[in-house]
């Protein structure tokens, strides 16, 4: 953000921390974050100011990204510690987590104080433990990491618009799904890839297995032009044409 470099220290220290991208000199420390294992979201508000938020155990929190000053804190009824990253868009939040229960919830950047009762638009019982999701033009898309259960959500209500299965031979999902060419990719930690159609209409357009199960592929991909780079415990791999 700006000059700065924001580093989610849940574990080090119960903080999150803003360090001078040039010196590394710490500018500021926002504490109390616990249960907090995601990246920082930075969520820029009209007017040019931005907060950061930090989704916790139990709720998500706003910070003054300039300042680190406290904002605003939303309950989420997660009681579990919280592993993937919030999207946002104009202005809204969307958090998912939880083991049991699970839960999802979509909150109005901007406010102060306490804004479970002002500012949260909606929430279901679906989530997802490890995985972040994917907003795609009015869609929030993500799986289950334990049930390996895709779930298409409109993001404006909350509506669950599919619930499907993406492969039973399918166990266990850490990797984020990835958006890339209209697509949806989804991988399992033993390495069977499932790709979906990036709509609101639930099709399977394609599986692929790397390792015949040797390995883990615990790491979300990345994309570099046309190839994919996927890591699992084993070996690095770039998939192109």
């Amino acid at each position: 953000h700006k000059d700065l470099v924001l580093v989610n220290a849940s574990v080090e220290s119960s903080a999150l921390v803003a360090l001078d991208k040039k010196t590394g000199v710490e500018k500021w420390r926002a504490r109390g974050i616990t249960e907090s294992w995601h990246a920082p979201l930075v969520v820029a508000l009209p007017g040019g100011k931005s907060e950061v938020v930090a989704a916790c155990i139990k709720q998500v929190f706003g910070f003054d990204a300039d300042t680190g000053s406290p904002l605003w804190t939303c309950q989420t009824g997660i009681g579990w510690y919280m592993c993937p990253t919030p999207v946002a868009k104009d202005g809204i939040i969307y958090a998912i987590g939880g083991r049991n229960p699970q839960n999802g919830l979509a909150i109005r950047a901007g406010g102060r104080g306490e804004v479970s009762g002002s500012h949260v638009l909606w929430k279901i019982g679906k989530g997802s433990n490890v995985p972040s999701p994917v907003l795609h033009d009015g869609h929030l898309y993500f799986a289950s990491d334990s049930l390996a259960v895709a779930y298409c959500a409109n993001a404006k209500t909350g509506e669950i618009v599919y619930e499907e299965r993406l492969n039973q031979s399918l166990q266990g999902i850490y990797a984020s799904p990835i958006l890339a060419d209209g697509k949806l990719y989804y991988f399992g930690r033993t390495g069977l890839a499932v790709v979906l159609a990036a709509s609101p209409k639930f099709q399977v357009l394609g599986e692929n297995s790397l390792e015949n199960r040797r390995g883990y592929f615990n790491a979300t991909p990345a994309f570099a032009g046309n190839r994919m780079l996927l890591r699992s415990n084993r070996a690095l791999y770039a998939i192109g044409k």
